[in-house]
Protein backbone atom coordinates (compact mmCIF):
# COMPACT_ATOMS: atom_id res chain seq x y z
CA UNK A 1 0.00 0.00 0.00
CA UNK A 2 1.58 3.75 -0.61
CA UNK A 3 2.29 6.16 1.65
CA UNK A 4 -0.38 8.81 1.73
CA UNK A 5 1.28 11.14 4.00
CA UNK A 6 2.05 14.96 3.10
CA UNK A 7 5.04 16.28 2.35
CA UNK A 8 6.09 18.38 4.95
CA UNK A 9 5.76 22.41 4.66
CA UNK A 10 9.27 23.52 3.36
CA UNK A 11 8.71 27.49 2.68
CA UNK A 12 12.52 27.90 2.68
CA UNK A 13 13.27 28.81 -0.79
CA UNK A 14 10.10 30.76 -1.41
CA UNK A 15 11.16 34.28 -0.87
CA UNK A 16 13.67 33.02 -4.29
CA UNK A 17 11.66 31.38 -5.90
CA UNK A 18 9.01 34.79 -5.65
CA UNK A 19 12.37 36.59 -6.99
CA UNK A 20 12.70 34.45 -9.89
CA UNK A 21 8.79 34.54 -11.17
CA UNK A 22 8.89 39.04 -10.58
CA UNK A 23 12.11 38.95 -12.75
CA UNK A 24 10.80 36.60 -15.25
CA UNK A 25 7.82 38.09 -15.76
CA UNK A 26 9.07 41.59 -15.86
CA UNK A 27 11.24 40.39 -19.11
CA UNK A 28 8.01 38.47 -20.72
CA UNK A 29 6.18 42.12 -20.55
CA UNK A 30 9.44 43.99 -21.46
CA UNK A 31 9.19 41.54 -24.58
CA UNK A 32 5.91 42.43 -25.30
CA UNK A 33 6.14 45.61 -25.30
CA UNK A 34 9.15 45.55 -27.89
CA UNK A 35 6.45 43.52 -29.94
CA UNK A 36 4.19 46.19 -29.19
CA UNK A 37 5.29 48.18 -32.65
CA UNK A 38 5.12 45.70 -34.67
CA UNK A 39 1.13 44.69 -33.78
CA UNK A 40 -1.68 45.72 -35.02
CA UNK A 41 -4.60 47.44 -33.21
CA UNK A 42 -5.97 43.84 -31.74
CA UNK A 43 -2.93 42.33 -31.07
CA UNK A 44 -1.58 45.98 -29.09
CA UNK A 45 -4.99 45.94 -27.16
CA UNK A 46 -4.25 41.92 -25.93
CA UNK A 47 -0.61 43.24 -25.24
CA UNK A 48 -1.85 46.09 -22.90
CA UNK A 49 -4.72 43.93 -21.15
CA UNK A 50 -2.01 40.81 -20.70
CA UNK A 51 0.72 43.33 -19.22
CA UNK A 52 -1.81 45.03 -16.94
CA UNK A 53 -2.79 41.23 -15.43
CA UNK A 54 1.41 40.71 -15.12
CA UNK A 55 1.25 44.16 -12.83
CA UNK A 56 -1.17 42.54 -10.68
CA UNK A 57 0.53 39.37 -10.43
CA UNK A 58 3.69 41.11 -9.19
CA UNK A 59 1.92 43.04 -7.00
CA UNK A 60 0.58 39.58 -5.70
CA UNK A 61 3.98 38.00 -5.39
CA UNK A 62 5.83 41.35 -4.12
CA UNK A 63 2.84 40.79 -1.25
CA UNK A 64 3.70 37.23 -0.70
CA UNK A 65 7.55 38.15 -0.29
CA UNK A 66 6.78 40.60 2.44
CA UNK A 67 4.62 37.64 4.02
CA UNK A 68 7.27 35.29 4.35
CA UNK A 69 9.63 37.26 5.53
CA UNK A 70 7.13 38.36 7.90
CA UNK A 71 6.68 34.57 8.78
CA UNK A 72 10.43 34.16 8.83
CA UNK A 73 11.22 37.03 11.61
CA UNK A 74 8.17 35.97 13.46
CA UNK A 75 9.66 32.21 13.37
CA UNK A 76 12.86 33.60 14.60
CA UNK A 77 11.24 34.76 17.92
Amino acid sequence: MANNKPKPDDRSDNVEKLQSMIFHTIENMEDAEAAYEFSNEEERAQIEAKNERRREAIEGMRAEIKDEYRAQHNDNQ
